[in-house]
């Protein structure tokens, strides 16, 4: 299925290159204590470890099937669906031994928070042992490369593996690597808010910061309230979504974390 560019669309595509431009931020604060509440019940249930991050996965992989412009992969001037809803979710280097890691998260929008969390933490553990293939191919091959070949040789894989959309997992280079969006904590560093670029070879519309849940003062019917509040920034990539595709897209994450236990 493809859609032809047209309007704005084919012009901000013929204006801007891979993401170096055409980026565009939001944030929001949200009352994460339904989150919490969620995240507490979660954690009852499994040894998995379960965080802010996964509910949050999980949150962003609903507001993909939401916003139908998020689930689009961009080449040759056109958007083509998707065939999966997927979402990077970015590993902590405590996590991953020490380095940071990421791992796609296939059909996040069928799995819950616990299964996000198991699936995550099985895939760090095994890329922390060295008994995951596809990245241990990769990691070798761009370990062995200078800076400048680095470069071309990113730009290269994400041509072939998203624009071409050709699975090279022999090669370490799996179909579109990073799926429809990333996701990453800095609140795991006391960090509230941060903001990240998008990079030429992600293919993604979206990348969201987690940052930590602190108690602050709000104002609840009308009354100064202390609340545990959470802030989310996102980087959008203005070739695949404009303004109102990310308000739609913060509005179903919103709705989703304020309930985590009714979606």
């Amino acid at each position: 299925m493809s859609e032809r560019a047209r309007g704005w669309r084919k012009l901000a595509q013929a204006t801007w290159g891979p993401p170096k431009d055409p980026q565009f931020y939001g944030e929001m604060e949200l009352d994460a204590g339904p989150l919490l509440t969620h995240l507490a019940e979660a954690r009852a249930r499994t040894d998995v470890p379960v965080t802010v991050t996964h509910v949050v996965a999980k949150s962003v992989a609903y507001a993909l099937t939401e916003v139908p412009a998020f689930r689009l992969r961009r080449a040759w001037g056109r958007g083509y669906e998707r065939e999966s809803t997927d979402v990077f979710v970015i590993a902590t280097a405590d996590e991953a031994g020490g380095e940071l890691t990421g791992v796609k998260i296939e059909h996040a929008d069928a799995k819950s928070v616990t299964d996000i969390a198991s699936e995550l933490a099985a895939r760090v553990r095994a890329i922390r042992n060295d008994e995951d293939e596809t990245f241990g191919r990769s990691k070798a091959a761009l370990s062995a490369l200078p800076p400048r070949l680095l470069r071309l040789a990113l730009r290269g894989a994400a041509w072939l593996t998203s624009d071409l959309n050709l699975d090279l997992r022999a090669l370490g280079m799996p179909r579109q690597a990073f799926g429809s969006a990333m996701i990453t904590s800095v609140g795991m560093w006391g960090v509230t808010k941060g903001l990240s670029p998008l990079a030429p070879y992600y293919r993604v519309p979206v990348l969201v910061l987690v940052g930590a849940v602190t108690d602050r003062p709000v104002a609840v019917d009308g009354e100064v309230v202390v609340r545990p509040m959470l802030t989310l920034t996102a980087t959008f990539d203005h070739r695949y979504v404009d303004g109102l595709h990310a308000a739609t897209f913060a509005d179903a994450v919103r709705r989703y974390l304020s309930d985590p236990a009714g979606h």
